[in-house]
Protein backbone atom coordinates (compact mmCIF):
# COMPACT_ATOMS: atom_id res chain seq x y z
CA UNK A 1 0.00 0.00 0.00
CA UNK A 2 3.16 2.65 1.15
CA UNK A 3 5.62 3.27 -1.49
CA UNK A 4 9.49 2.28 -1.56
CA UNK A 5 9.85 5.69 -0.05
CA UNK A 6 8.38 5.49 3.24
CA UNK A 7 10.24 1.49 3.56
CA UNK A 8 13.38 3.31 2.54
CA UNK A 9 12.93 5.69 5.20
CA UNK A 10 11.82 3.03 8.03
CA UNK A 11 14.97 0.70 6.86
CA UNK A 12 16.80 3.80 7.57
CA UNK A 13 15.92 3.99 11.11
CA UNK A 14 15.64 0.29 11.34
CA UNK A 15 19.20 0.50 10.93
CA UNK A 16 19.72 3.60 13.70
CA UNK A 17 18.13 1.15 16.50
CA UNK A 18 20.04 -1.84 15.29
CA UNK A 19 23.45 0.22 15.97
CA UNK A 20 21.93 1.53 19.29
CA UNK A 21 22.96 5.35 18.91
CA UNK A 22 21.04 6.54 20.92
CA UNK A 23 20.89 3.84 23.87
CA UNK A 24 24.28 2.84 24.25
CA UNK A 25 26.41 4.87 22.73
CA UNK A 26 29.37 6.47 25.14
CA UNK A 27 29.68 9.26 26.79
CA UNK A 28 32.14 10.26 24.24
CA UNK A 29 29.73 9.11 21.56
CA UNK A 30 27.03 11.40 22.92
CA UNK A 31 29.07 14.46 22.61
CA UNK A 32 29.76 14.33 18.94
CA UNK A 33 26.28 12.31 18.19
CA UNK A 34 25.14 14.84 15.93
CA UNK A 35 27.93 13.89 13.58
CA UNK A 36 27.53 10.08 14.09
CA UNK A 37 24.21 10.62 13.52
CA UNK A 38 24.57 12.24 10.05
CA UNK A 39 27.19 9.88 9.02
CA UNK A 40 25.05 6.57 10.31
CA UNK A 41 22.52 8.64 7.98
CA UNK A 42 24.31 8.45 5.15
CA UNK A 43 25.35 4.93 5.40
CA UNK A 44 21.19 3.95 5.95
CA UNK A 45 20.08 6.45 3.28
CA UNK A 46 23.31 4.51 0.77
CA UNK A 47 21.91 0.88 1.40
CA UNK A 48 18.54 1.58 0.61
CA UNK A 49 19.08 3.93 -2.08
CA UNK A 50 20.95 1.54 -3.80
CA UNK A 51 18.22 -1.47 -2.95
CA UNK A 52 15.29 1.12 -4.23
CA UNK A 53 17.18 2.84 -6.82
CA UNK A 54 17.15 6.61 -4.92
CA UNK A 55 19.79 8.87 -4.23
CA UNK A 56 20.17 9.61 -0.55
CA UNK A 57 19.86 13.39 -1.00
CA UNK A 58 16.03 12.36 -2.44
CA UNK A 59 15.00 10.13 0.46
CA UNK A 60 11.98 11.87 1.76
CA UNK A 61 12.16 12.99 5.53
CA UNK A 62 15.77 12.63 6.27
CA UNK A 63 16.44 16.44 6.33
CA UNK A 64 13.19 16.84 8.70
CA UNK A 65 14.19 14.19 11.01
CA UNK A 66 17.65 15.50 11.45
CA UNK A 67 16.31 18.59 12.43
CA UNK A 68 14.15 17.08 14.67
CA UNK A 69 16.65 15.23 16.78
CA UNK A 70 18.62 18.09 17.33
CA UNK A 71 15.26 20.01 18.07
CA UNK A 72 14.51 16.93 20.79
CA UNK A 73 17.54 16.88 22.04
CA UNK A 74 18.01 20.69 22.73
CA UNK A 75 14.49 20.75 24.44
CA UNK A 76 12.25 21.81 22.13
CA UNK A 77 8.81 22.40 22.63
CA UNK A 78 5.43 20.82 21.30
CA UNK A 79 4.67 23.67 19.06
CA UNK A 80 8.30 23.87 18.12
CA UNK A 81 8.38 20.27 16.80
CA UNK A 82 4.85 21.19 15.12
CA UNK A 83 6.66 23.83 13.00
CA UNK A 84 9.42 21.77 12.04
CA UNK A 85 6.76 19.03 10.79
CA UNK A 86 5.68 21.50 8.52
CA UNK A 87 8.04 21.52 6.04
CA UNK A 88 7.44 18.09 5.47
CA UNK A 89 4.73 18.27 2.47
CA UNK A 90 1.10 17.55 2.56
CA UNK A 91 1.53 15.11 -0.30
CA UNK A 92 2.51 11.20 0.06
CA UNK A 93 5.65 9.55 -0.46
CA UNK A 94 5.72 10.49 -4.18
CA UNK A 95 3.04 13.44 -4.28
CA UNK A 96 0.70 11.21 -3.24
CA UNK A 97 -1.35 10.66 0.07
CA UNK A 98 -2.54 7.72 1.63
CA UNK A 99 -5.07 5.49 0.14
CA UNK A 100 -8.13 8.41 1.79
CA UNK A 101 -6.12 11.06 1.44
CA UNK A 102 -6.71 11.88 5.49
CA UNK A 103 -3.24 11.85 6.98
CA UNK A 104 0.22 12.39 5.80
CA UNK A 105 1.88 9.00 6.24
CA UNK A 106 5.58 10.26 6.08
CA UNK A 107 4.96 12.98 8.95
CA UNK A 108 3.97 10.23 11.31
CA UNK A 109 7.01 8.25 10.17
CA UNK A 110 9.51 10.85 10.74
CA UNK A 111 7.80 12.12 14.24
CA UNK A 112 7.05 8.85 15.96
CA UNK A 113 10.33 6.88 14.92
CA UNK A 114 12.50 10.19 15.60
CA UNK A 115 11.02 10.26 18.85
CA UNK A 116 11.25 6.94 20.08
CA UNK A 117 14.19 6.47 18.89
CA UNK A 118 15.63 9.24 20.99
CA UNK A 119 13.38 7.80 23.59
CA UNK A 120 14.55 4.39 23.51
CA UNK A 121 16.95 3.57 26.53
CA UNK A 122 14.00 2.72 28.72
CA UNK A 123 10.67 2.49 29.08
CA UNK A 124 10.76 5.64 31.61
CA UNK A 125 12.32 7.44 28.86
CA UNK A 126 9.95 6.57 26.11
CA UNK A 127 7.15 7.32 28.87
CA UNK A 128 8.38 11.09 29.25
CA UNK A 129 9.08 12.10 25.57
CA UNK A 130 5.10 10.63 24.82
CA UNK A 131 3.58 13.04 27.41
CA UNK A 132 6.02 15.69 26.53
CA UNK A 133 4.78 15.75 23.32
CA UNK A 134 1.26 14.39 23.68
CA UNK A 135 0.07 17.59 21.72
CA UNK A 136 1.15 16.86 18.94
CA UNK A 137 0.73 12.57 18.79
CA UNK A 138 -3.26 13.96 19.03
CA UNK A 139 -2.91 16.31 16.17
CA UNK A 140 -1.70 13.84 14.10
CA UNK A 141 -3.97 10.90 14.89
CA UNK A 142 -6.55 12.62 14.46
CA UNK A 143 -8.53 9.79 12.22
CA UNK A 144 -8.35 5.92 12.86
CA UNK A 145 -6.19 5.51 9.51
CA UNK A 146 -3.62 8.00 10.94
CA UNK A 147 -3.53 6.28 14.48
CA UNK A 148 -3.02 2.48 12.80
CA UNK A 149 -0.63 4.34 11.19
CA UNK A 150 1.27 5.23 14.77
CA UNK A 151 0.87 1.61 15.36
CA UNK A 152 2.79 0.37 12.49
CA UNK A 153 5.42 2.79 13.21
CA UNK A 154 5.68 1.01 16.77
CA UNK A 155 5.64 -2.36 15.62
CA UNK A 156 8.48 -1.60 12.82
CA UNK A 157 10.71 -0.09 15.53
CA UNK A 158 9.74 -2.29 18.52
CA UNK A 159 9.70 -6.09 16.70
CA UNK A 160 11.92 -7.71 18.39
CA UNK A 161 10.82 -6.09 21.45
CA UNK A 162 7.91 -7.69 22.52
CA UNK A 163 7.26 -5.91 25.98
CA UNK A 164 8.17 -2.54 24.85
CA UNK A 165 5.50 -2.61 22.18
CA UNK A 166 2.99 -3.86 25.23
CA UNK A 167 4.11 -1.09 27.15
CA UNK A 168 4.01 1.77 25.11
CA UNK A 169 0.68 0.82 23.19
CA UNK A 170 -1.35 0.80 26.55
CA UNK A 171 0.59 4.09 27.17
CA UNK A 172 -1.17 5.71 24.04
CA UNK A 173 -4.44 4.02 25.09
CA UNK A 174 -4.27 5.89 28.60
CA UNK A 175 -3.13 9.18 27.15
CA UNK A 176 -6.00 8.74 24.24
CA UNK A 177 -3.97 8.97 21.73
CA UNK A 178 -5.02 5.94 20.14
CA UNK A 179 -8.81 4.05 20.21
CA UNK A 180 -9.45 1.12 21.48
CA UNK A 181 -10.77 0.02 17.62
CA UNK A 182 -7.41 1.46 16.21
CA UNK A 183 -5.70 -1.00 17.80
CA UNK A 184 -8.20 -3.81 17.47
CA UNK A 185 -7.97 -3.17 13.76
CA UNK A 186 -4.15 -3.08 13.39
CA UNK A 187 -4.27 -6.82 15.39
CA UNK A 188 -6.03 -8.01 12.66
CA UNK A 189 -4.41 -6.13 9.62
CA UNK A 190 -2.47 -7.80 7.29
CA UNK A 191 0.95 -6.49 8.30
CA UNK A 192 0.68 -8.88 11.44
CA UNK A 193 -0.35 -11.86 9.65
CA UNK A 194 2.73 -13.45 10.33
CA UNK A 195 2.90 -11.81 14.52
CA UNK A 196 -1.05 -13.55 15.03
CA UNK A 197 -0.54 -16.06 16.98
CA UNK A 198 1.91 -14.85 19.13
CA UNK A 199 1.14 -14.00 22.94
CA UNK A 200 2.23 -10.69 23.01
CA UNK A 201 -0.51 -9.60 20.23
CA UNK A 202 -2.81 -11.07 22.30
CA UNK A 203 -2.09 -9.45 25.20
CA UNK A 204 -2.20 -6.22 23.56
CA UNK A 205 -6.13 -7.42 22.58
CA UNK A 206 -6.97 -8.63 26.02
CA UNK A 207 -5.59 -5.02 27.38
CA UNK A 208 -7.50 -2.99 25.03
CA UNK A 209 -11.04 -4.55 25.69
CA UNK A 210 -10.14 -4.78 29.62
CA UNK A 211 -9.96 -0.66 29.25
CA UNK A 212 -12.76 0.31 27.25
CA UNK A 213 -14.71 -2.49 29.79
CA UNK A 214 -13.39 -0.11 32.54
CA UNK A 215 -14.15 2.80 31.12
CA UNK A 216 -17.73 1.98 30.42
CA UNK A 217 -18.16 1.09 34.16
CA UNK A 218 -16.59 3.95 35.14
CA UNK A 219 -19.20 6.15 33.37
CA UNK A 220 -21.63 3.98 34.50
CA UNK A 221 -20.98 4.30 38.09
CA UNK A 222 -20.22 8.30 38.04
CA UNK A 223 -23.73 8.54 36.42
CA UNK A 224 -25.54 6.26 38.98
CA UNK A 225 -23.96 8.22 42.20
CA UNK A 226 -25.01 11.72 40.53
CA UNK A 227 -27.93 10.49 39.84
CA UNK A 228 -28.30 9.10 43.45
CA UNK A 229 -27.10 12.44 44.57
CA UNK A 230 -29.40 14.20 42.77
CA UNK A 231 -32.21 12.19 44.04
CA UNK A 232 -31.29 12.23 47.86
CA UNK A 233 -30.93 16.33 47.30
CA UNK A 234 -34.10 16.74 46.20
CA UNK A 235 -35.43 14.27 49.25
CA UNK A 236 -33.55 16.25 51.40
CA UNK A 237 -35.07 19.40 50.33
CA UNK A 238 -38.51 18.37 50.86
CA UNK A 239 -38.36 16.44 53.85
CA UNK A 240 -36.59 19.13 55.73
CA UNK A 241 -39.30 21.68 54.68
CA UNK A 242 -42.00 19.24 56.52
CA UNK A 243 -39.67 18.78 60.00
CA UNK A 244 -39.68 20.74 63.03
CA UNK A 245 -36.85 22.70 63.57
CA UNK A 246 -35.47 20.58 66.53
CA UNK A 247 -35.24 17.64 63.75
CA UNK A 248 -33.79 19.14 60.69
CA UNK A 249 -31.62 17.48 58.75
CA UNK A 250 -28.09 18.69 57.63
CA UNK A 251 -29.11 20.28 54.36
CA UNK A 252 -27.05 18.98 51.47
CA UNK A 253 -24.54 21.97 49.66
CA UNK A 254 -24.76 22.96 46.16
CA UNK A 255 -21.75 21.69 45.56
CA UNK A 256 -22.57 18.35 46.69
CA UNK A 257 -26.18 18.49 44.57
CA UNK A 258 -24.96 17.64 40.48
CA UNK A 259 -27.22 19.77 38.02
CA UNK A 260 -29.37 18.32 35.67
CA UNK A 261 -27.39 19.36 33.08
CA UNK A 262 -24.50 17.88 34.64
CA UNK A 263 -25.99 14.54 34.28
CA UNK A 264 -27.44 15.17 31.02
CA UNK A 265 -23.69 15.21 30.13
CA UNK A 266 -23.18 12.19 31.69
CA UNK A 267 -25.81 10.47 30.08
CA UNK A 268 -24.51 11.23 26.81
CA UNK A 269 -21.26 10.11 27.75
CA UNK A 270 -22.12 6.70 28.32
CA UNK A 271 -23.85 6.44 25.62
CA UNK A 272 -20.95 7.56 23.67
CA UNK A 273 -18.67 4.76 25.14
CA UNK A 274 -21.20 2.22 24.75
CA UNK A 275 -21.33 2.86 20.87
CA UNK A 276 -17.70 2.98 21.14
CA UNK A 277 -17.66 -0.37 23.02
CA UNK A 278 -20.26 -2.13 20.94
CA UNK A 279 -18.03 -0.83 18.00
CA UNK A 280 -14.98 -2.81 19.15
CA UNK A 281 -17.09 -6.31 20.05
CA UNK A 282 -18.01 -6.13 16.51
CA UNK A 283 -14.75 -4.87 14.77
CA UNK A 284 -13.15 -8.04 16.76
CA UNK A 285 -15.73 -10.56 16.41
CA UNK A 286 -15.79 -9.55 12.56
CA UNK A 287 -12.33 -10.28 11.74
CA UNK A 288 -12.53 -13.49 13.61
CA UNK A 289 -15.31 -13.84 10.88
CA UNK A 290 -13.13 -12.74 7.85
CA UNK A 291 -9.97 -15.28 8.78
CA UNK A 292 -11.53 -18.29 10.03
CA UNK A 293 -14.07 -18.21 7.07
CA UNK A 294 -11.00 -17.55 4.43
CA UNK A 295 -9.07 -20.33 5.62
CA UNK A 296 -12.30 -22.53 5.81
CA UNK A 297 -13.05 -21.47 1.82
CA UNK A 298 -9.20 -21.76 0.90
CA UNK A 299 -9.32 -25.49 2.58
CA UNK A 300 -12.17 -26.39 0.78
CA UNK A 301 -11.31 -25.27 -2.50
CA UNK A 302 -7.80 -26.54 -2.09
CA UNK A 303 -9.07 -29.92 -0.75
CA UNK A 304 -6.89 -29.66 2.27
CA UNK A 305 -8.60 -30.82 6.11
CA UNK A 306 -8.94 -27.12 7.59
CA UNK A 307 -8.82 -28.55 11.03
CA UNK A 308 -4.63 -27.60 11.59
CA UNK A 309 -3.22 -25.95 14.35
CA UNK A 310 -3.68 -22.55 13.13
CA UNK A 311 -7.35 -22.98 12.84
CA UNK A 312 -7.96 -24.79 16.27
CA UNK A 313 -5.64 -21.91 17.74
CA UNK A 314 -7.48 -19.09 16.15
CA UNK A 315 -10.82 -20.90 16.80
CA UNK A 316 -9.76 -21.12 20.91
CA UNK A 317 -8.94 -17.27 20.65
CA UNK A 318 -12.49 -16.59 20.06
CA UNK A 319 -13.52 -18.99 22.75
CA UNK A 320 -11.12 -17.28 24.78
CA UNK A 321 -12.93 -13.30 23.85
CA UNK A 322 -16.33 -14.85 24.53
CA UNK A 323 -15.50 -16.17 28.13
CA UNK A 324 -12.95 -13.05 29.09
CA UNK A 325 -15.77 -10.95 28.22
CA UNK A 326 -18.68 -12.57 28.86
CA UNK A 327 -20.43 -9.82 30.58
CA UNK A 328 -19.45 -6.80 28.00
CA UNK A 329 -20.31 -9.05 25.21
CA UNK A 330 -23.73 -10.46 26.50
CA UNK A 331 -25.17 -7.17 25.86
CA UNK A 332 -24.77 -6.92 22.72
CA UNK A 333 -25.40 -10.49 21.89
CA UNK A 334 -28.68 -9.27 19.91
CA UNK A 335 -26.42 -7.35 17.90
CA UNK A 336 -24.28 -10.11 17.70
CA UNK A 337 -26.68 -12.74 16.81
CA UNK A 338 -28.32 -10.06 13.93
CA UNK A 339 -25.27 -8.84 12.24
CA UNK A 340 -22.18 -10.82 12.07
CA UNK A 341 -23.22 -14.80 13.65
CA UNK A 342 -25.99 -15.25 11.40
CA UNK A 343 -27.31 -18.61 10.14
CA UNK A 344 -25.42 -18.58 6.82
CA UNK A 345 -22.40 -18.85 8.44
CA UNK A 346 -20.40 -21.85 8.69
CA UNK A 347 -21.21 -23.91 11.37
CA UNK A 348 -17.79 -24.52 13.15
CA UNK A 349 -17.67 -20.54 13.52
CA UNK A 350 -21.23 -20.48 14.42
CA UNK A 351 -21.11 -22.82 16.89
CA UNK A 352 -19.07 -21.14 19.17
CA UNK A 353 -21.33 -18.20 19.15
CA UNK A 354 -24.40 -20.38 19.91
CA UNK A 355 -21.91 -22.38 22.89
CA UNK A 356 -21.63 -18.78 24.39
CA UNK A 357 -25.26 -17.78 24.27
CA UNK A 358 -26.05 -21.48 25.81
CA UNK A 359 -23.81 -21.01 28.65
CA UNK A 360 -25.59 -17.17 29.31
CA UNK A 361 -29.09 -18.55 29.54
Amino acid sequence: MLLSGWWAWRGLWGLWGEEHIISNAPGSAVDSGIQQLSSLWLCGAWFHSAKHKKRKSNLPGTAVAHQLVVAIRQKCTPEEVVNILKDIPSSGYSGEEMSDGSFNALKIDVFVQTLLNLGSKSFSHSFAAISKFHVVFRALAETEEAQICILHNIFELWSSHQQMMVVLIDKLLKLQIVDCSAVATWIFSKEMTGEFTKMYLWEILHLTIKKMNKHVIKLNTELSDAKEKLSKADSSSSDTDEDTPHKRKKPITHADKPSEEVVERMEEKLEAANVNQKRLFLIVFQRFIMILSEHLLRSDTDGRDPDTDWYRWTIGRLQQVFLMHHEQVQKYSSTLETLLFTSDLDTHILEVFQQFVALRA
